[in-house]
Formats: structure tokens, sequence, C-alpha cells
């Protein structure tokens, strides 16, 4: 029942006096019954819109939360991957075959680091040649200092046996090393080498 016709009931049940005010009443309990009941369901259908829409809101929240660390972790495996296979080719050479070992240098480098490695490669080769160079390169450890979307910067820790004229027997030695990365072309490339520690 609607309120309109509950309120024209009780002034008909009023004007006619108390003849037929019982029945009136009774009906009048029952409508606003009815009414309160269609209030309530109203009210708890509303209420159950509003927890549906808030539960799918925090379910999107969250499901967009655990993307974004998945991507975050896989940006951080491929980052470090990356920075141990660049110091391993930049550790590991041999006088027999250094066009090879250079070319995989270059194929991890961009920016000024390649410049600069091409640049002394002749004059590197020459050395490693004369000198019977070989070094056997191993990292040892390797942490993300910062790193966002394009670019990452990484401490390597590695080990290489070096072997050459003056040290035929190999001599060991220890890089700390501080690799900055740029994502060019969807692979993270080395864009400077330092020497740490």
């Amino acid at each position: 029942m609607s309120g309109g016709l509950i309120a024209r009931i009780a002034r008909i049940a009023r004007s006619a006096g108390g003849l037929i005010s019982r029945p009136v009443r009774a009906l009048l309990r029952l409508g606003a019954k009815l009414t309160g009941t269609a209030r309530g369901e109203r009210a708890m259908a509303a209420g159950l819109a509003v927890a549906t829409a808030g539960t799918s809101a925090l379910a999107l929240w969250l499901g967009l939360q655990v993307y974004e660390q998945r991507a975050t972790e896989q940006r951080h495996q491929d980052i470090l991957a990356a920075a141990r296979q660049s110091a391993l080719n930049f550790t590991s050479l041999d006088y027999r075959h250094y066009g090879r070992d250079s070319e995989n240098v270059l194929k991890g480098a961009t920016g000024d680091f390649k410049k600069q490695f091409t640049a002394q490669t002749a004059q590197l080769t020459k050395l490693v040649a004369k000198n019977k160079s070989v070094s056997k390169g191993q990292v040892l450890e390797a942490g993300i200092t910062r790193a966002d979307e394009h670019s990452a910067r990484v401490l390597v820790v590695a080990d290489s046996k070096v072997t050459n004229t003056a040290a035929p027997d190999g001599q060991a030695r220890t890089y700390r090393l501080q690799l900055d990365l740029e994502l060019k072309n969807d692979k993270w490339l080395t864009s400077g080498v330092e020497f740490v520690g």
C-alpha cells in the first residue's frame, strides 16, 4: 500500500465516526507494517548495493596492488639479470677471442659506456694480446640501490682469476662495480660502469 492510500483511508475513517474505525485501524496497522517492510527491504537492498560496490572497489584496488607488486618484482629480476650478465662480460676476457668478448660487452651497453668502450677496444685488443691476458669472471653478489621504470643503479661484487705473462699461475681479483642501466627497446642495457670501494 502506498502512503497516499493509507492517508485517504484514515480520512474516511475519521469522517465516518466510530462505526468503521476498528476495521480501518486494523487495516491501517497492516498497511503501516507492509509499508515499513517495503521501506526495510528497500533500505536493505540499498545497503547491499553499497556493500557490493565497496567490496568490488576494494577487490579492484587490491588486484591493482598485486599487479603492480608483481610488475616491480619482475622488473627488479630483469635489472639484476642484466647487471649480472654485464658484469660477467666485463670481467671475462680471453686474448684468443677478445673480439667476441668485447662484442658481448657492447651488446649489453648503451650511452656513454658504449661510446667509451668502443673507443678503447682497439687499444685494449692490443694490450690483451700482448700480455696474453685471460680473465674468468664470476658474479658473487648484486643488489639494486635504486630503480624505476626506465633506469636503475646496481652494485655488483665479482671475482675473477686473471692469468697473463706477468702472472702465469693466475691472480685472484675482486671487483666492486657500480652499474647504471637504462631500459632501451624493452632491454636493460648498461650505460655506466664505475669501480667502487
